[in-house]
């Protein structure tokens, strides 16, 4: 194992589930889920919950693990690391 990768810091599983918990999920998870309901309900009516929610999981999944997750550790890695913040 090479030294570079020993001093990485370990991220925090917990302090990543309370950042999305207590701030991302109330002011970014939530309006933006409610946004593709807004959007898939009118599209699917007539369709039983479980097809339902087989289209929007996906969306959801994928919104979340390429767009807000990315801009969230980019915005909080300092948070989610353990280490001080640095003010650029």
């Amino acid at each position: 194992m090479s030294t570079s990768s020993a001093s990485r810091p370990t991220p925090s599983k917990h302090r990543l589930a309370l950042l999305m918990l207590l701030v991302i999920y109330p002011f970014v998870i939530y309006p933006f889920v409610t946004a593709i309901l807004y959007v898939l309900m009118p599209l699917t009516e007539g369709w039983p919950i479980w097809a339902r929610t087989a289209l929007l999981a996906p969306i959801m999944v994928l919104s979340i693990v390429y767009g807000i997750a990315p801009a969230i550790h980019r915005h909080f890695a300092w948070f989610i690391l353990r280490q001080p913040r640095l003010l650029a």
